[in-house]
């Protein structure tokens, strides 16, 4: 073993000089490794996570819409479908335990004009399909009596659909590892993957700013969470992500805030029909905790030849020209809303498996000479809303508990 500069494990409840041989090290310090790290603290199983950012869930975790999804979009039986249902549950259960922000403002899905009431009514029987909890399909008298200001002749109502504080979220989930004695360690740049005499090699580098030392620590196990690099990493530890089509497309959403003087003047979520090649859930109305609203996220598909890659920065510049599209995107069923109303907020990225169409979450477990790298790859959308459902699936594939060990899900 490389020793490890004592303050290594600053933010971990152990100890200690050198660093140990571990069971498990959770690549990705988002919600999702976060979840991971605290299941391992409940397996008992010791576990390392590392994050090249200064603190937890400071990536795709805290750029999003912050909402806890029903699962009504995702085809029956995918993992999308099954991780969305059973992760809210589990995550509004979390998020109350541990006094962390979280609402159920519930969320309609509206139709402005006749010819959508049919898709409406698929994304119906598809939620209830999917066991979906309370879905309602409402008339536009009904949707008046919720929300007097938006324009709809009929909508689903998803009232289980809620607001997460996902930073708290996923720096309570982390605590809550450290607290089992899981090692958190941040501002540490994963360097290297290598199997050798049957463990993983992994090496570790300090962020800019950091640790003034990396080191190398041995294995059982590695757990690729590492969201908009997760293909990367997989690349690093060995896998032909080509051969798999496991490339990451990294699109961007950006999002509008509505003038603060309309704050109040709609309290429930609010998302059209969506797009039919299922690039994103359509342009929508968001809330956060305090009741702000704002439009997004829209999709930017990057230019390939400029996509991420190792080192490379991206840009959380929103351009303020895209507002336009915003406004035409919503005014549909906000007809109160102006152009003036819009400013550029916020904007961030999706890891997906594909610019267009539907790809499910892969989770997978390696076998041969790879024995041990579980893999996460294209955990976007619902990704947050299915962190803890996720974890849950990783912690059986750790401990030889799901059937899944050797596929892509």
């Amino acid at each position: 073993m490389k020793r490890c500069h004592s303050n290594c494990g600053k933010n971990s409840h152990v100890a200690h000089e050198t660093m140990s041989d571990t069971t498990v090290t959770i690549i990705g310090g988002g919600i999702v490794g976060c979840a991971i790290a605290a299941v391992c603290g409940r397996l008992g199983l010791p576990a390392v996570l590392l994050d090249q950012e200064a603190g937890l869930g400071r990536g795709t975790t805290s750029r999003n819409s912050e909402v806890s999804h029903g699962g009504m979009y995702y085809p029956t039986g995918s993992l999308k479908a099954r991780c969305c249902v059973e992760g809210r549950r589990l995550l509004k259960d979390f998020c109350l335990g541990a006094q962390v922000g979280y609402q159920e403002c519930g969320k309609l899905i509206v139709a402005v004009t006749e010819d959508e009431i049919p898709q409406l009514e698929s994304l119906l029987e598809l939620g209830k399909a999917n066991g979906v909890e309370d879905l309602e399909f409402l008339d536009a008298a009904q949707v008046r009596q919720l929300e007097p200001e938006i324009n709809a002749v009929a909508a689903i109502w998803s009232p289980r659909t809620g607001l997460v504080d996902a930073e708290g979220a996923a720096k309570a989930l982390g605590r809550e590892a450290a607290e089992s004695g899981v090692q958190i360690m941040t501002s540490a740049v994963l360097e290297s993957l290598e199997r050798k005499n049957g463990l993983w090699q992994v090496g570790v580098r300090p962020a800019v700013g950091g640790r003034r030392e990396g080191w190398t620590h041995s294995s059982d196990f590695v757990v690729n969470a590492a969201g908009l690099s997760a293909d990367h990493v997989a690349a690093l530890a060995g896998v032909d992500i080509a051969g798999r089509d496991w490339s990451l497309v990294r699109i961007k959403g950006n999002y509008f805030r509505i003038n603060p003087e309309h704050t109040g003047r709609i309290g429930r979520l609010v998302y059209p029909v969506p797009p039919k090649d299922h690039s994103s859930l359509g342009v929508h109305l968001c809330l956060d905790l305090a009741g702000q609203l704002r439009l997004g996220p829209d999709v930017e598909i990057p230019d390939p030849d400029k996509d991420l890659v190792p080192g490379s920065e991206l840009s959380y510049h929103v351009d303020p020209s895209r507002g336009e599209s915003f406004f035409e995107g919503a005014r549909s069923f906000l007809p109160w809303l102006e152009k003036k109303d819009l400013t550029p907020d916020m904007c961030g990225y999706r890891p997906k498996l594909a610019a267009h169409g539907f790809r499910d979450f892969v989770v997978s477990r390696e076998n041969g000479p790879l024995e041990g790298l579980i893999n996460l790859i294209g955990i976007d959308s619902p990704g947050l809303t299915s962190a803890p459902a996720l974890a849950d699936l990783v912690g059986r594939l750790l401990t030889d508990q799901d059937e899944t060990r050797n596929s892509q899900c």
